[in-house]
């Protein structure tokens, strides 16, 4: 996605976010809109379609269903997000609209200008809210890295790369070959991922 923009110095809630328009992506964070990108690059487009596809499958007739971007999540009044893709185990949850708090599981597809964005704003927003466990995907050099919420916020919990099967923290019978979720070749200016060892960026903190 593009790097966030900020809508005019206000806050605003749920209500408020009801009545945008649809030409432009919105999330809300603490109350502060922020604009995301309205047409996600193709290399992310195939990532989430094919991340997406194996969750369906995954999970097709069973508790838990998958969603794919553009979804709401509502987690709070101030606190309205999208992410790529997403799991929900609760049925009371899903509304015509939007999801209706933390989802168990959120896949976010990163991009060099987003990094910070959802490295750490977004990342701590979900540890906040409850959400069990967060996938951040990294298109170059591909791997993707899960993290587990314990009492203390998020850990890392395991990492895996274009060659490897991944598996799921949360639910063990989930496994996704990832060659054919990078199946595309790198783009010209591609730079490494920042990688953020320090665990205590993920803490929980008070709502």
């Amino acid at each position: 996605m593009a790097q966030p923009q900020k809508k005019a110095d206000a806050r605003y809630t749920w209500r408020d976010y009801q009545g945008w328009g649809d030409d432009q992506r919105w999330e809300l964070i603490g109350g502060e809109a922020i604009a995301m990108s309205p047409s996600p690059g193709s290399r992310h487009q195939r990532i989430c379609l094919a991340l997406g596809a194996a969750l369906y499958t995954h999970f097709k007739g069973k508790k838990c269903e998958p969603f794919i971007s553009a979804m709401d999540v509502k987690l709070s009044d101030e606190d309205v997000v999208q992410p790529d893709l997403l799991i929900v185990c609760d049925k009371s949850q899903i509304k015509d609209t939007h999801i209706e708090g933390a989802p168990v599981l959120v896949v976010e597809i990163l991009s060099p200008s987003s990094l910070a964005h959802d490295r750490l704003r977004k990342m701590n927003l979900y540890a906040r809210f409850g959400v069990k466990e967060f996938w951040l995907v990294t298109p170059h050099p591909p791997f993707i890295e899960i993290f587990l919420l314990d009492a203390n916020g998020y850990r890392r919990h395991s990492a895996f790369e274009k060659d490897d099967e991944l598996l799921s923290a949360t639910f063990p019978d989930l496994r996704i070959p990832l060659a054919p979720v990078f199946d595309f070749p790198p783009e010209p200016g591609d730079a490494k991922p920042m990688v953020v060892e320090d665990p205590a960026l993920y803490q929980k903190a008070s709502p």
